[in-house]
């Protein structure tokens, strides 16, 4: 956080040296009045009786049983499918519901093949339909053995916590239209090695289509760590530092020109951080600066390896007795992730912020392209960027800068509808600087960092 004084002088700088909008260019709103309504809209007693009903079916293990009509990973997706159909029904078919799987075989947890299946519900856009965001949740469960598909795993927390989030939103957003495409996404296979999330993004990229965001839920009920910690009003957003796809030459001009914590999953996570702070309260987002946690993974990573910007959002403290463990008690203390370990006004929370950043970015009008930077040896920074087609609802777009070692954008000017901003006497070696879209109704992007580096 910069103090009053130092604000002062930077707002000072930069008002009397930029050169100003165009007379013409009227700022749209601050917030998005319909956000609030959206930010407590979840239902803490749906999402335990979602969480409840994917409990009942036993074991969701990818190797679990499929003919069942009640027990099995078989039988969850099943209802997913149809749960999501009847969501669909209640918003005039508003939903394309669809199966994504491929066959999976010769790997550590899946030694024999396997089709591994998710769930998709896709919520078309009316302007911008082929640019998505993502909100994902696991359909599958484990316990100690990862290859053990026959023992109960309830998997309450993890992950039908995540799914019936997925659920949730769906319920909630599918009342509205938004420019862009949402997608509420059941991933299959995660436990086995994120088999589902690669599949699903294989299958995004074959379709062309622009995932621009992948909010991953894993873990969003349990509010009581291993550390002895009961946290209900914090949140972790993890997200890569550079981007998974960038090439040697690209590394090398973010060497010279800065970016290693600004790719579009970090921004991503900036967003989000963002939307929390003006529309929910009593959720604070601790912004953790790494891929996932230490040397583990989730369900984002296969997403961001394809390119695709996307973060996870989860519990702050994690309680490992109730993770991939088998169903007992020993000295006095019970093991397995059961429905006792769920706090359902939590998970209410954390699909809250799911959806008020979905209605964000989905509601925005396409993200600014090509942004790039320039000014070295020169007085002033200069930025330029591109506006995509599908864009009617621009109403002009907002740039930003920060000190290079300050972990979110903290200062920002609406300049409406051009394609150039120069920032006179902010000399480019100091500072950082981006550019996001802004709708009509002020509906933002994510701020796009320039270069290769910053892409979405």
């Amino acid at each position: 956080m910069i103090n009053k004084f130092s604000s002062i002088i930077f707002a000072g700088l930069f008002l009397a040296c930029s050169a100003p909008a165009k007379s013409h260019d009227i700022s749209p709103p601050a917030e998005v009045m319909h956000i609030y309504d959206i930010a407590t809209a979840p239902s803490p007693d749906r999402i335990y009786a979602d969480i409840e009903k994917l409990v009942s079916f036993g074991t969701r293990h990818t190797l679990s049983e499929t003919k069942s009509n009640s027990r099995g990973i078989g039988a969850a997706r099943r209802w997913i499918y149809d749960e999501f159909k009847r969501i669909s029904v209640d918003c005039g078919n508003c939903l394309d519901v669809m199966y994504v799987s491929d066959t999976v075989s010769g790997e550590t947890r899946i030694p024999d093949p396997v089709e591994v299946v998710s769930v998709i519900a896709i919520q078309r856009g009316t302007i911008d339909p082929n640019r998505y965001v993502i909100m994902s949740g696991d359909i599958d469960s484990r316990v100690t053995d990862p290859l053990d598909g026959t023992s109960d795993s309830p998997g309450a927390n993890d992950n039908a916590s995540g799914m019936a989030g997925g659920m949730e939103a769906a319920r909630i957003l599918s009342k509205q239209e938004f420019a862009g495409s949402i997608i509420y996404a059941g991933l299959s296979g995660e436990e086995q090695g994120l088999f589902g999330g690669e599949i699903v993004a294989k299958y995004a990229l074959d379709n062309g289509w622009e995932i621009k965001a992948v909010l991953n839920n894993d873990m969003i009920s349990n509010i009581t760590g291993v550390d002895g910690v009961t946290d209900n009003s914090t949140v972790r957003v993890f997200s890569e530092g550079t981007r998974a796809t960038e090439t040697k030459e690209e590394a090398r001009l973010r060497r010279f020109t800065g970016g290693e914590v600004d790719s579009p999953s970090r921004n991503l996570a900036r967003y989000v951080k963002s939307m929390a702070d003006q529309y929910l309260t009593n959720l604070d987002v601790m912004m953790v600066y790494r891929l996932d946690r230490y040397r583990r993974g989730g369900h984002h990573r296969p997403f961001n390896e394809a390119g695709m910007p996307g973060v996870r959002i989860m519990e702050t403290h994690e309680h490992y007795d109730r993770q991939h463990q088998d169903l007992r008690t020993e000295d006095g203390t019970k093991y397995g992730d059961t429905i006792e370990g769920v706090d359902k006004y939590y998970a209410a929370k954390l699909t809250a912020l799911n959806a008020i950043t979905l209605a964000g970015m989905a509601g925005a009008p396409p993200f600014p392209e090509k942004v790039e930077a320039s000014g070295a040896v020169k007085a002033s920074a200069k930025l330029n960027w591109e506006t995509p087609d599908n864009a009617d609802n621009l109403a002009g777009y907002r740039v930003y800068w920060r000190l290079t070692t300050a972990p979110e954008w903290t200062h920002s000017r609406f300049v409406g509808k051009v394609n150039e901003w120069t920032f006179k006497n902010l000399v480019i070696d100091n500072y950082y600087f981006g550019v996001s879209a802004v709708a009509k109704d002020g509906s933002e992007t994510p701020v796009v960092f320039p270069g290769p580096a910053g892409r979405f």
